[in-house]
């Protein structure tokens, strides 16, 4: 199972990555402002792109466009960037790295601006690596970045320019915002689209969310009946009591998995945990045993609930399937589970505690239409006796899962 395993791993690394990225239906406006219908490669971009590639037609040829060439480019119902020469400040917001200067350091760039909000007043947001800025026009008028800087002040200690309440204040005030309303505003995505559509609202003006534009299914919760094959090996690494080898037994459990997809990169990655009721239970006839010459049944009952905590990583196929792997790590909390000894009649007994071991996992998939999926996933093996330092064991188990998504 084990190279069957591997071998399925290395078909599937050895996708193209353009099929996980699909071409899908966008535009884009040269310089001269002549729009053109084509197919724009999708990478979910988390910087803000200086390129893009694209198709004309299904299956064409590949092309670039640049930041030089290009002044807007978007992905219908999905994204939208526009070109723009502004000044902004790239402090870094590493604490090691902090300015002495509360005011910004503004240096000014061409970019490729991600719109956020478009309507009587616009935010746009930029990213790489670990900086964020947001910029704002009103009226089509000049863009300009909303301000936030961190610094440490002359106690060497660290502060915040928070200049862009004021800038909102200023240029974007309704009614029926407070001061309070301000100060509990944040430099954050979620929090200046909620300020910039209430913004549009109170002014009766019709603007655009991009961020709405397409649903992100960000949360699944997931049934999953699973069928279980499971070994126990015992040894003694004293005496020369016989191996147990209670063999395979096949066994039926059931899972329920919270999955959190990662809100970037396509939606390729994903965070899992899934509790699990397992269960094997085995007996074996010892000649010589444990704790006597004379023959014993040997009878293990292993009562546990695991806890994979799971990293996934998605590799999309067409509209309907994918594919994906996981890497586990397993927690486990055992409940009234034993090996015991016993000579025919219940002349003489023995009862060792199994104990829970902590493990890893690794898991192979297929989901369909993101509501049904199959799972072959293995774990490596653990000693349940390890609390008897004479004894040593090997405990694993390999697992067929089938999964179906409530919501």
């Amino acid at each position: 199972m084990k190279k069957k395993l591997l071998l399925l791993l290395i078909i599937i690394l050895s996708f193209d990555a353009s099929a996980q990225i699909s071409f899908e239906k966008g535009y884009f406006i040269t310089n001269a402002g002549e729009k053109i219908d084509c197919l724009i490669k999708n990478i979910d971009w988390r910087n803000n792109p200086m390129d893009f590639e694209y198709q004309l037609v299904q299956n064409g040829t590949l092309m670039n466009e640049n930041i030089k060439s290009v002044k807007e480019f978007g992905i219908y119902n999905n994204s939208k960037y526009i070109r723009s020469t502004v000044r902004i400040d790239k402090s870094g917001n590493n604490i090691n790295n902090f300015s002495d200067e509360k005011n910004p350091i503004f240096v000014e760039e061409q970019l490729f601006l991600k719109v956020l909000i478009e309507g009587k007043s616009n935010l746009y947001q930029y990213e790489k690596g670990n900086l964020q800025r947001f910029f704002y026009n009103k009226d089509n008028g000049n863009i300009e970045q909303l301000v936030f800087k961190n610094f440490k002040n002359y106690e060497n200690k660290t502060g915040e320019n928070n200049q862009f309440r004021q800038q909102l204040w200023n240029d974007l005030k309704c009614p029926s915002f407070t001061l309070n309303k301000m100060t509990n505003l944040k430099y954050q995505k979620n929090s200046l689209i909620a300020y910039f559509m209430e913004y549009n609202k109170c002014n009766n003006s019709e603007f655009i969310n991009y961020e709405n534009k397409v649903k992100k299914d960000l949360f699944n919760l997931s049934i999953r009946p699973r069928l279980n094959n499971s070994s126990f090996f015992v040894e003694d690494l004293v005496s020369n009591s016989p191996d147990i080898d209670f063999g395979n037994k096949l066994g039926f459990s059931f899972g329920v998995e919270a999955e959190f997809i990662l809100p970037f990169n396509r939606n390729k990655w994903a965070l899992t945990i899934e509790p699990i009721y397992q269960n094997f239970k085995s007996e074996k006839a010892v000649n010589g045993s444990f704790f006597s010459g004379r023959e014993q049944i040997a009878t293990a009952n292993y009562n546990y609930i695991e806890i994979p905590i799971s990293v996934r990583h998605y590799f999309f196929l067409n509209n309907n399937g994918k594919v994906f792997i996981n890497a586990s790590y397993i927690i486990a909390i055992s409940s009234n589970s034993s090996l015991e000894f016993t000579s025919p009649p219940n002349i003489f007994s023995k009862s060792v505690e199994l104990v829970t071991r902590r493990n890893f996992g690794f898991g192979v998939g297929y989901k369909f239409k993101n509501k049904y999926s199959l799972e072959m996933r293995l774990q490596t093996s653990t000693n349940i006796v390890a609390d008897y330092g004479y004894w040593d064991s090997n405990y694993k188990t390999s697992s067929l899962i089938f999964g179906y998504t409530l919501f």
